[in-house]
């Protein structure tokens, strides 16, 4: 049998991290066992449901890579198939037309509330029959009143519930609106989903599910439901906080490869490893590994994993990718020039972001320098160290950064200075700024031209 899992979010928003992995673990399972990936849209609540979040969801699983095998399928677009279900379960006895108004149910509620007992459907319509569907009335399944309802959970074992904690529940409501537990079981089962893969906040919605599985007549799927993702205070991280959607990371300048592997390691591993390239996820995933702590996400984490992707990623690979960022201030860049200082940026860059920043030197005409910076190296007796840089580098006949290292190391003891009293009057007047890749690698880059030119606006300065 083939492996179809899916991805099912509803568009009231962006897609969280939460939401990310889980799409994560369906996509890598059914990439793991050959199967297919289904991507559906749960827009049944007509007042949040958005196209905007429609796109950003689609979008955020684009950049991630997560591509599905079918879909997108609206829910919206299937209400002829889902009446037709409710329809039947009313002709088979298995629910029944509820025409109890607000009023009436607020008044048993409060009574069984006042008794002490869970204010549960009083069950009044249960026996009446199916009654006159013209009249305002809602569509309430007829939940087991004795007995145990029961499933596997591939973390948990065996889940069960009491049934006579379970409510006649509405499935259909008085505007005609199904709502949400029915739905999702009719389309998992009609999109012949096996393995369900969602967070545990739904294990509660799990036996109501069951319910209709079983009278509906489907087969019953595999669930697994995963912890929880925390933030670094123990609270849950909350779907609508701006921050915490995966587009957010992205525009933040993490890698999506990077997301994934971060992603997966809240909540599953594989021994002692923690840097996973795409193709090692797939091979390597399975739902055993899935552990039922809740994840925490850690920002310092992500960071550290983002740094060790830009290493493994190809230079030329990681320009295309940085290039965006560094266009915001550097317009005329290309990808080609940033090829070629990635070497010296890719092992001290956490993100896109700084390496893109760390790349804006290479990119000036005029070299802006930090006061302190300048005060400190630029100084008149810097003078001498900079004239001197000059005629050693005019004098050079190979701009590799081994010579230049070379020659600077002979220039200094000519001096009777430390390298670093020459070096750090370089670094200032080639990039501003006394932090930056290594100098010898810098003029290597630049060529000869441009950084005499830009020893010499320094030395005129």
């Amino acid at each position: 049998m083939t492996v179809r899992t899916r991805f099912a979010p509803s568009p009231t928003g962006m897609l969280h991290l939460g939401g990310a992995r889980t799409a994560l673990f369906n996509w890598l399972w059914a990439r793991n066992q050959g199967g297919k990936f289904i991507l559906r849209i749960e827009d049944t609540d007509k007042e949040r449901s958005t196209l905007e979040s429609v796109d950003e969801i689609l979008a955020s699983l684009k950049w991630l890579g997560l591509e599905w095998d079918e879909g997108p399928f609206f829910q919206s677009q299937r209400t002829a198939l889902y009446d037709q279900k409710v329809e039947h379960l009313l002709r088979e006895g298995k629910a029944y037309r509820c025409y109890c108004t607000k009023e009436e149910l607020d008044a048993s509620r409060a009574a069984l509330e006042a008794a002490g007992k869970k204010p549960m459907y009083n069950r009044a319509c249960r026996d009446k029959g199916l009654g006159d569907p013209l009249q305002p009335h809602v569509v309430r399944i007829k939940a087991p009143l004795t007995g145990i309802t029961s499933f596997t959970d591939s973390l948990r074992g065996v889940v069960e519930f009491n049934n006579a904690e379970l409510d006649d529940f509405v499935i259909r409501r008085t505007d005609g609106g199904v709502m949400y537990n029915f739905v999702v079981v009719v389309d998992d089962a009609e999109m012949g989903i096996a393995h369900v893969i969602r967070g545990d906040d739904h294990l509660a919605n799990t036996p109501k599910q069951i319910l209709l599985y079983k009278a509906l007549g489907y087969g019953i799927p595999r669930f697994t439901h995963v912890s929880m993702i925390l933030g670094p205070d123990k609270k849950r991280l909350s779907k609508r906080h701006g921050a915490e959607s995966v587009m957010a990371y992205r525009d933040m300048g993490y890698l999506p490869d990077a997301m994934l592997n971060c992603f997966a390691r809240m909540g599953w591993g594989f021994g002692n490893q923690e840097i996973f390239t795409r193709q090692e996820l797939i091979e390597k995933f399975s739902l055993d590994k899935i552990t039922m702590s809740p994840a925490v996400f850690d920002i310092a984490k992500l960071d550290s994993i983002n740094m060790q992707h830009m290493k493994i990623t190809p230079d030329a690979e990681l320009a295309r990718l940085a290039l965006p960022f560094l266009r915001k201030t550097r317009p005329d860049a290309t990808a080609e020039k940033l090829a070629a200082i990635v070497p010296l940026l890719k092992e001290r860059s956490r993100t896109l972001v700084e390496l893109a920043a760390g790349a804006e030197w290479f990119f000036t005409k005029d070299v802006v320098y930090q006061p302190d910076a300048a005060a400190k190296f630029l100084a008149e007796k810097a003078r001498p160290a900079l004239e001197a840089s000059i005629a050693a580098i005019d004098a050079a006949p190979v701009m590799g950064h081994n010579e230049l290292k070379g020659a600077f190391t002979d220039l200094a003891a000519k001096l009777g200075m430390g390298l670093k009293d020459i070096a750090q009057p370089v670094r200032v007047a080639l990039t501003g700024g006394t932090v930056s890749p290594g100098i010898f690698e810098m003029m290597e880059v630049l060529g000869k031209e441009e950084t005499v030119r830009r020893l010499t606006a320094a030395l005129n300065r």
